[in-house]
């Protein structure tokens, strides 16, 4: 088969299907697993596509046609221009996230300016996309990763070697603040914030695919905050930052909860639709 034909017959499948980003889908996939690019589909669109490239084609759509999501396909997804592998225990890293290390790198260089170091504690790291992140943003940076799941500290621990930062980052088993020991400059975390109730409403693609561990925040989707909020005082330095990924009704809720515990709301961030996304607190004692 060749290219042009590959990418037409896989567009047409998912848009028969009613998937509503046939087009980008198809491209996506076709291009992983031909090893091919944009430029190729232009320029040689009668180049031959052998017949074990058109089979994983083929059993790719066919997984994205029975709902599953195009990058837990491709078994990976770009965060913050890094290259990170997902597993079953672990959310795929999206780019709303991106306005926390966003709004967490100002602060955290301004430490490892003055100081010539900086600790970061990433509560629930799944893939380590945040950590991560900023680790690669800051050279002077260490984190520790902590997660529930040994799934997903195993990834992150992969994705710490296969971006070259696994000098600097350590994955730690842990319930929250359970086994995290020391003092950080920063905490960082996207948490479980849907409501129980709310979890069945959600699109197939994030309630069959994403993790229950990771999205469920109880019975108002507030249990991780008033835990974090509770016990980050402990390890936090007085002049360090907590920031946190919110649902987007959860500006106010979460802002008590942190205001009880002596903390004081610096900073909030929108994510790219325009809805409340992360919240940045200091110690406010």
């Amino acid at each position: 088969m060749r290219l042009a034909g590959l990418l037409a017959e896989a567009r047409n499948s998912l848009s028969q299907a009613g998937l509503a980003d046939a087009s980008l889908d198809a491209r996506i996939l076709v291009e992983h697993f031909t090893a091919t690019s944009r430029t190729d589909a232009v320029s040689s669109p009668d180049m031959p596509i052998d017949a074990q490239a058109v089979a994983a084609v083929g059993a790719a759509i066919a997984r994205r046609i029975a709902g599953e999501p195009v990058y837990r396909i491709l078994g990976f997804r770009e965060f913050y221009g890094l290259k990170l592998f997902l597993s079953p225990e672990t959310l795929e890293p999206r780019p709303d996230t991106e306005a926390l290390v966003d709004a967490v790198l100002p602060r955290l260089r301004q430490i490892a300016a003055r100081s010539g170091t900086c600790r970061i504690l990433d509560l629930g790291t799944g893939t380590g996309a945040i950590a991560l992140a900023l680790l690669a943003e800051v050279p002077e940076a260490t984190a520790v990763g902590a997660d529930i799941s040994a799934d997903a500290l195993a990834t992150a621990s992969r994705n710490a070697r296969e971006n070259g930062l696994a000098e600097r980052f350590e994955a730690v088993r842990s319930d929250w603040f359970e086994k995290i020991s020391g003092t950080f400059d920063a905490i960082v975390s996207n948490p479980p914030y849907i409501s129980t109730e709310e979890l069945e409403t959600l699109q197939g693609e994030v309630r069959n695919f994403d993790p229950a561990r990771a999205l469920d925040g109880g019975a108002d989707g507030l249990d991780a905050y008033r835990t974090i909020a509770a016990q980050a005082k402990t390890y936090l330095h007085a002049a360090g930052v907590v920031a946190v990924e919110i649902g987007h009704t959860q500006r106010q809720d979460v802002t008590r909860l942190f205001e009880a515990s002596l903390f004081r709301l610096v900073e909030a961030r929108k994510d790219l639709g325009g809805r409340d996304r992360v919240l940045v607190f200091l110690r406010d004692d």
